[in-house]
């Protein structure tokens, strides 16, 4: 069976499911990207005013700011993306001791609470989708995203450092603590 290309060639079907299906991968990518970007926004709120995740995890659900998704509908606040959304700050929020721990002990000279507030969370956020054993995305991924979330929200250093205690840490969070 075959179709019609724009420049119409016929193209396979097999083809044209490729296609589809690789377009599919890049929609989730895109969606997953955004909700660990607003993930770290409003984990960066809860730590930083102390407001009720729940409650702000809502309303960036309900408002996203135009700058995250360019109204684009490619890139809009999708169900996959409030429930990966919700699923990253709650893991974040309920196992924030043991986290924590994890980033103390492998970045000893910052002490958590006095670190950056953009870098522990990014590292809080990494760190439970590293080690959360319902995660089904590579560690190269989750560490390259949180890089990016480093350098898109920290200082001119928080990348090297987020990079340098993830890749420290990667084997012991590997054993799926969470």
């Amino acid at each position: 069976m075959t179709g019609t290309a724009r420049n119409g060639d016929q193209v396979p079907a097999g083809a044209r499911r490729q296609r589809t299906s690789e377009s599919a991968h890049l929609h989730r990518i895109r969606q997953r990207q955004l909700a660990r970007r607003m993930a770290v926004q409003a984990l960066f709120e809860v730590d930083s005013v102390g407001h009720k995740p729940g409650d702000v995890v809502d309303a960036r659900l309900e408002n996203p700011d135009p700058s995250e998704t360019g109204n684009d509908p490619v890139v809009a606040v999708s169900m996959e993306t409030a429930t990966f959304l919700r699923w990253l700050v709650t893991g974040v929020i309920k196992n924030r001791v043991k986290l924590d721990e994890i980033i103390a002990k492998y970045a000893p000279e910052w002490p958590v609470d006095q670190m950056a507030i953009i870098d522990r969370n990014v590292l809080r956020l990494a760190l439970f989708e590293l080690g959360c054993q319902e995660s089904d995305t590579p560690p190269k991924v989750v560490i390259n995203e949180a890089v990016e979330l480093a350098k898109k929200f920290g200082s001119d250093n928080s990348a090297r450092f987020v990079n340098g205690v993830l890749g420290s840490a990667l084997d012991e969070v590997q054993r799926k603590p969470f």
